[in-house]
């Protein structure tokens, strides 16, 4: 069975932004472009009733759009740097959405994610990088960020046993509702109709 896991996915032109950060780094295997992504849930491996369960619930999520911006890059392992990553703008949606399926996930009796939600694009994994290697590319791209752009979905992808960063498939999505201004009016209380 495959590793299943919640992501968002990365627009083109962001991961095409991304992917001039490539390069200059001894030891990084990159990320294919096609592979960038946000994690929003790990699930691992399951067998095939837990999975429908999982998405079954996934699917019966309300939750709006919301806008989201790539800025700045980091590295996961401060001692002993293991990954670099894109860091991610903190809109409040993006923890709510998390923490839903979060929830969905540990009432299906899943292990809880023993990993504080941190939003970021794995760019490369590291092999024997020293630190100030390391320390050197992220000085010199500090101040990346890409355009704002809007997630209007997330998606359940799987990964077949490898040693990370994809290939990827996408399993299943979940549409994200339109904020519409509409919405608002519509919620304005309506008079009563008469029942002449």
């Amino acid at each position: 069975m495959p590793r299943l896991f919640t992501a968002l996915e990365i627009p083109r032109t962001a991961a095409l932004s991304l992917s001039l950060l490539r390069g200059g780094l001894p030891g990084a295997r990159w990320i294919d472009v096609e592979n960038y992504h946000i994690t929003l849930r790990f699930i691992g491996d399951v067998d095939g009733r837990t999975a429908d369960e999982v998405v079954d619930r996934l699917d019966r999520i309300e939750r709006p759009e919301f806008p989201l911006q790539l800025n700045g890059i980091g590295a996961f392992g401060s001692k002993k740097p293991h990954s670099v990553w894109a860091g991610v703008s903190a809109h409040p949606e993006i923890f709510a959405l998390q923490a839903e399926i979060e929830r969905i996930c540990q009432r299906l009796g899943l292990a809880p994610d023993p990993r504080k939600f941190t939003p970021h694009v794995t760019l490369a994994r590291l092999r024997a990088s020293r630190v100030e290697d390391v320390v050197s590319y992220l000085s010199g791209r500090g101040n990346f960020q890409t355009p704002t752009f809007t997630v209007s979905r997330f998606v359940l992808l799987s990964s077949r046993d490898s040693v990370g960063g994809g290939p990827y498939l996408t399993e299943e999505v979940f549409p994200l509702h339109e904020a519409s201004p509409s919405l608002a009016a519509s919620s304005a209380p309506q008079p009563l109709k008469s029942w002449l």
